[in-house]
């Protein structure tokens, strides 16, 4: 049996600098991903609860002053005409 030396055939070191460099830009992409998602995450939280006060504070405001509309650049107070059955 004879030995056969095998021949190793590599990529050029500008591509194999291509490639590396391309994966790092990658994986710095997906962690710059991560980091707005987990803001994006704590956002949403955050608007979750500020909705919850609007709701809550509608609540009172309608059991003060009935249903109305206020207009948030006077604060005047009109009523909310209802159509009735007819």
């Amino acid at each position: 049996m004879s030995k056969v030396k095998s021949i190793e055939k590599k990529v050029t070191e500008d591509q194999l600098k291509t490639i590396v460099d391309q994966q790092n830009k990658v994986g710095q992409l997906l962690k710059q991903i991560g980091y707005v998602e987990n803001d994006k995450h704590q956002l949403l939280h955050e608007y979750a609860g500020v909705i919850q006060e609007v709701e809550a504070f509608k609540k009172e405001l309608e059991n003060e002053y009935g249903a109305v509309n206020i207009d948030i650049a006077t604060g005047v107070i009109t009523p909310i005409e209802t159509k009735e059955a007819e």
